[in-house]
């Protein structure tokens, strides 16, 4: 069965195993993650619906960032109209938005038609091989062009390669290791339109902009061999979904810009030398002993805030505009907000430690 989630039929398909799986609450998930005892790919929390007063502040920071964010899409899709015979995956779920509209964008003003899949990769665990192989088999002589929708720390990107490379040694092919990003704050990514820190806008939101489709899961419990990597679908938040809204109105914008020709950026080996430094600064600063409890940027923060348990929020500037859902998550969730002008990002969040060492 093709799974599209909520987008039209033709924008994406998911290849990932609906599982109706009990919701594990956010507190008790994050102690079993700390304490080792489960993965956090083995549980999933009941997701934050957004309620009148967080969507009020959802469309102030989506304004004050749609124009850049739609400049951004149509360059990344001027640059992959460039390549012959491509195939666009994208990476559950931060990458799925930026994925439908790269194939609308393709199809609407550069007049070129493209599949796209969505799957899973999981750190610490693997990409879904099984996905990997259905793609190849449908599209065998095409380039997989992985998309994701920003960076962090770069953790996706070293797991990308990284699994890429036991793929391809495993089943003997030679399919790309590249990852395509809007904006790559940590300075790996392969390609990516910028290095800037801004509010992509579909990070302020859960499932309700990227097809009312969870993160992934991978439990043994609902995933058996041969099954594709699992998901929740949010049916019951249908009334809240916006992914299809979302999309039509970049395109609006989109469809009254000319392509930006500019090239993309590549890694930046001094971006990720400082990046490097100033987190092994943080966790020295506030004593954090694991690294996966920093967790940069904009797009990390607000997801630390609707689905981790926040310790403290680090902005650049309390003033900036794009931070007022952030700001708006930490006084409903009672979470201390710092200003640091050092941050080589907009924002930066501490996930609390619940587990003695």
């Amino acid at each position: 069965m093709i799974f599209n989630g909520s987008y039209l039929e033709d924008d994406v398909e998911f290849l990932l195993k609906v599982i109706d799986i009990d919701f594990t609450s956010i507190e008790k998930k994050e102690k079993l993650i700390q304490s080792g005892k489960s993965h956090y790919s083995e549980m999933i929390n009941q997701e934050y619906e957004p309620t009148e007063e967080y969507l009020k502040t959802f469309y102030e920071v989506y304004d004050l960032n749609k124009l850049r964010f739609a400049k951004d899409i149509l360059s990344l899709a001027y640059y992959l109209n460039q390549k012959d015979n491509i195939v666009l995956v994208s990476l559950v779920r931060a990458g799925t938005p930026i994925g439908v509209l790269l194939k609308r964008v393709l199809k609407e003003v550069f007049k070129r038609e493209v599949k796209h899949y969505s799957i899973s990769i999981i750190r610490d665990r693997e990409i879904d091989n099984i996905a990997l192989l259905h793609i190849i088999k449908a599209y065998p002589q095409s380039e997989i062009i992985f998309l994701d929708g920003w960076t962090g720390k770069g953790v996706i990107n070293r797991e990308l390669k990284k699994f890429i490379a036991e793929f391809n040694n495993n089943y003997s092919q030679k399919i790309s290791n590249k990852l395509y990003v809007v904006s790559d704050i940590a300075g790996v990514a392969d390609f990516s339109v910028t290095h800037d820190d801004y509010l992509i806008p579909s990070s302020a939101l859960n499932s309700t902009i990227s097809g009312l489709v969870s993160r992934s899961i991978l439990n043994d419990k609902y995933i058996q061999k041969g099954d594709f990597h699992g998901c929740k679908y949010y049916i019951n938040y249908k009334k809240s979904d916006m992914s299809l809204w979302f999309i039509e109105n970049i395109l609006n914008i989109i469809r009254d810009l000319k392509p930006n020709k500019k090239a993309l950026r590549k890694k930046d080996i001094q971006l990720q030398q400082n990046i490097e430094a100033y987190i092994a600064n943080i966790m020295q600063k506030y004593s954090v002993s694991n690294i996966n409890h920093i967790k940069p940027g904009i797009g990390e923060s607000t997801r630390v805030l609707l689905r981790r348990v926040p310790y403290i929020i680090l902005v650049k500037d309390l003033s900036c505009e794009d931070i007022g859902h952030l700001l708006h998550l930490a006084k409903e969730k009672q979470v201390k907000i710092v200003e640091d002008k050092t941050l080589p990002y907009t924002a930066l969040a501490i996930i609390k430690k619940l587990q003695k060492d």
